[in-house]
């Protein structure tokens, strides 16, 4: 079992300790469930009546919520940034073997580091490449020109299409496929034909791919996640779409081609953006907003209508159609002359 003291948390990570440095803590865990020997922590206010009911050995929080506290307490700015640090500590991946797996299948003309773990049932193309320490799980695909760099880790089951560069320590979940055709099709009349997609897709160091997520390869140029990207599970990126550094999108979500969205922005669950759209930096749009226009201010924004009940949504449904019927009566009626 991971061990450390309190007195190590707080030497390691920079805060402020009240209580017992020699404190053991074996584990974290939430206010409501911790134990003696886990740490808890405190960043929603809301949770702060909890505090007092803690098994908790020890909490992060800031100095403003620590009055009172009867547990040892450690002290933050930001409480949830430094549980994370933490949690880190008792996160342990197994390290796994350098090598490859008897069953891998491996291109003779592959560039496998030697010191790359390589899963069992992995397939690997000739012309693919993968870096110092990196890591497939089990049942992974890398195909054609692709190209793993230095620790990066495929969790299992990840399909690289084609052309793909992964960046350092990236980290990709099960099933996640990147580098599959971009959906491009013209009419012709009575048929569609087939655009080809002669792109591939870059993604930066220290970016995170959840389960499911699919990335399309560019039709001309790349697709491009930028460095520190986080994609949550089955999030659907179209081809050439290009995520600026340190921005965030929660799960369902889903961009259409040739779209551009800054740095350091937050994309809530379920929302779409059009394509062709670009978003500016430090812009948060929230969830299940759906975006037609460019945003070109830093801000939050949403679309759709709030929760209701459905005999209210119904009703104001109905009259959602006469709304512009409404709105040209009104204006008419204020350009009449008075009499």
């Amino acid at each position: 079992m991971t061990m450390y003291t309190l007195g190590d948390i707080a030497a390691r990570f920079g805060l402020e300790l009240r209580g017992d440095p020699a404190t053991p803590i074996r584990g974290v865990a939430t206010l409501a469930n911790a134990t003696a020997g886990q740490l808890g922590f405190l960043a929603n206010p809301r949770y702060r009546a909890q505090i007092a009911s803690t098994g908790a050995a020890a909490i992060v929080l800031r100095a403003a919520d620590a009055d009172g506290c009867k547990a040892a307490t450690l002290i933050a700015d930001d409480p949830y940034v430094a549980f994370a640090r933490i949690a880190a500590l008792y996160d342990k991946i197994p390290a796994a073997a350098a090598g490859a797996h008897p069953s891998a299948i491996i291109g003779a003309g592959a560039r496998i580091a030697a010191s790359a773990s390589i899963g069992a049932f992995c397939v690997i193309d000739a012309d693919a490449e993968v870096g110092d320490g990196a890591m497939l799980g089990p049942h992974c695909i890398v195909g054609r020109g692709c190209r793993i760099g230095a620790q990066a880790r495929l969790v299992a089951r990840v399909t690289l299409v084609q052309d793909v560069t992964l960046g350092k320590r990236v980290l990709v979940h099960p099933g996640a496929v990147i580098g599959a055709d971009g959906f491009g099709i013209a009419f012709a009349k009575d048929h569609w034909e087939k655009v080809p997609q002669l792109g591939g897709v870059v993604i930066g160091d220290d970016s995170e791919i959840g389960a499911n997520t699919t990335i399309d390869r560019g039709a001309l140029g790349d697709t491009v996640i930028e460095e520190d990207v986080r994609l949550d599970n089955q999030i659907q990126i179209a081809h050439n779409v290009f995520i600026g550094a340190h921005t965030a999108m929660a799960g369902c979500s889903a961009v259409a081609g040739s779209a551009r969205i800054g740095r350091y922005c937050l994309i809530g669950g379920g929302a779409g953006i059009l394509g062709h759209l670009e978003i500016a930096d430090r812009v948060t749009v929230t969830a299940m907003s759906l975006v037609t226009h460019s945003l070109r201010e830093a801000g939050e924004y949403s679309s759709g209508t709030p929760i209701q009940s459905n005999r209210q949504w119904r009703r104001n449904a109905a009259r959602f159609k006469h709304l512009d019927d409404f709105v040209r009566r009104s204006g008419a009626a204020r350009r009449e002359p008075e009499s």
